[in-house]
């Protein structure tokens, strides 16, 4: 990317906020949610939505598949709509959908009451009151409680349905059932600040480098004694380096059944991220990180103090916003990138499945629905999300807002996406990864749990080749027991 001028920043400021909205007016999940891979910490809140008058377009009319004579309620849960007040983009989706289906209307459940998202949707479920249509933070265990919809019928021969990147497709199938449809997609991977390799004389990594490109860059740039890392943190590697030796191996060494933590791709990915980490944040003494203006590593990219900083197309707003230097989207080598989905489902108890599927399909793939989120995002001053249903239409109206290289060759790949959001759909995934205990002391530490180990792989605790072959074994049980579970 060459130089910018400030006023295409500006610019470009405003047209990529949405990024950020893919969960409609928030991208945290809810309270109770396991945490993810992700780093959170400095992703920029969403800026004030400006209240906008009606779009000046009418939106879209969706084809209904009820009758369209008969009255119709819909009760709907999410935790992306805001307040009233607000009015931001996802309430408006909801009122365009009933503006052109004037039979239906829309019931906002209240999911405020303690305990979390999963613990308020048992509780309705028990008074058998569960929403038609909500937000999933867990599908797996709603598969397991009888709570969806079988959707299979509705999308087979939707030919929006087969432009849908069989990544996210992947996610709501089980048993080859779809159960859920995809309601946003966010890209990961790393950042560059190009600014910072020229002004090196160093080549600046681009999408579709190589893992020996990565440590090249990551390694010929730092220099902390003049306030420069190579890379943020190290942790994230992890993730993604056992694809870039086997492409049967997604996220965190998940092939689609299992997990491979005794493999050596995983094994040398650890190995790895350890070498890696003198170069970043959490590799720096006291002496070291005085020479810099961050307090975290959350703070180095804006500050322009790090090469590549790992974060999802959520930051782009702030970073467009923040950055007063030139950077791309590089993804991760191999010339990839990490997804991480929302997910919509319909109950199986709803009143009016037809009318439940219709307004769900508009809420998460439905081109027509597209449309009208570009309409009122340019009323609104700001963009739509990335399209669910990818096709040359949705990626030329997208890419009228959002004009970064490295995301658009992203786009061109979703079909080869490492799932990042594997807690939200894979029966058993948050206790093979973080919450189970496979019954192992370190030093002090009494039956750590799964996070405890991969979190201190590299801290000179214990040699993870000593444990991987248990943990393998551990969390492949986790995962067969939670799916034979699932599907009684």
């Amino acid at each position: 990317m060459k130089s910018h001028s400030r006023l295409f920043y500006l610019l470009v400021m405003v047209a990529l906020m949405a990024l950020l909205v893919a969960c409609g007016g928030t991208n945290e999940p809810p309270a109770n949610a396991p945490a993810e891979e992700t780093n959170t910490t400095d992703v920029a809140e969403e800026p004030a939505e400006e209240m906008a008058e009606e779009p000046a377009e009418e939106p879209a009319e969706e084809e209904t598949v009820g009758d369209p004579g008969a009255e119709v309620t819909l009760r709907y849960a999410n935790w992306n709509l805001g307040t009233e007040e607000e009015n931001n983009l996802q309430r408006r989706m909801v009122q365009a959908y009933i503006d052109a289906n004037p039979h239906v209307s829309v019931e906002f459940v209240d999911m405020s009451a303690e305990g979390g998202w999963e613990a308020v949707l048992t509780s309705y479920a028990a008074k058998g009151e569960l929403p038609d249509v909500f937000m999933a933070n867990n599908v797996p265990l709603y598969v397991q409680n009888g709570w969806l919809a079988d959707l299979t019928e509705y999308v087979q021969d939707d030919p929006a349905w087969a432009n849908v990147p069989e990544a996210l497709v992947d996610t709501v199938t089980y048993g080859g059932r779809v159960l859920g449809l995809p309601a946003a997609q966010f890209v990961m991977g790393y950042f560059v600040n190009q600014d910072l390799y020229e002004e090196a004389n160093l080549d600046a990594p681009a999408y579709g480098f190589t893992v020996e490109e990565f440590e090249d860059a990551v390694t010929s740039l730092h220099n902390p004694s003049q306030g420069v890392l190579g890379l943020d943190e190290y942790e994230f590697m992890i993730g993604w380096y056992p694809n870039t030796q086997d492409p049967n191996l997604k996220w965190f060494s998940y092939d689609g059944e299992k997990m491979n933590y005794n493999s050596a791709p995983f094994k040398e990915g650890i190995a790895f991220a350890g070498e890696m980490k003198q170069y970043t944040w959490q590799g720096q003494t006291e002496e070291q990180l005085a020479n810099f203006q961050s307090t975290g590593p959350w703070e180095l990219f804006l500050n322009e103090e790090v090469g590549m900083r790992w974060d999802g197309s959520w930051a782009v707003p702030g970073i467009v916003s923040g950055a007063n230097f030139n950077w791309d989207f590089v993804g991760i080598p191999g010339g990839n990138q990490a997804m991480v989905a929302d997910v919509i489902v319909v109950s199986a108890t709803a009143a009016n499945p037809e009318e439940a599927f219709a307004f769900a399909r508009w809420m998460t793939y439905s081109p027509e629905a597209y449309v009208t989120e570009v309409e009122i995002a340019r009323e609104m001053g700001t963009a739509p999300k990335m399209p669910v249903s990818v096709d040359d239409e949705s990626l030329t109206i997208y890419k009228e807002f959002v004009d970064v290289p490295g995301i658009h060759a992203a786009l061109d790949n979703l079909d080869n996406s490492l799932v990042e959001s594997l807690a939200k759909v894979i029966p058993g995934y948050i206790n093979a990864r973080w919450e189970g205990k496979p019954g192992i002391n370190i030093g002090d530490q009494m039956d750590v749990n799964m996070a405890y180990m991969f979190a201190n792989a590299n801290e000179g605790m214990y040699k993870f080749e000593d444990y991987s072959a248990q943990l393998e074994t551990f969390a492949n049980q986790i995962l067969s027991d939670a799916t034979t579970q699932m599907n009684q």
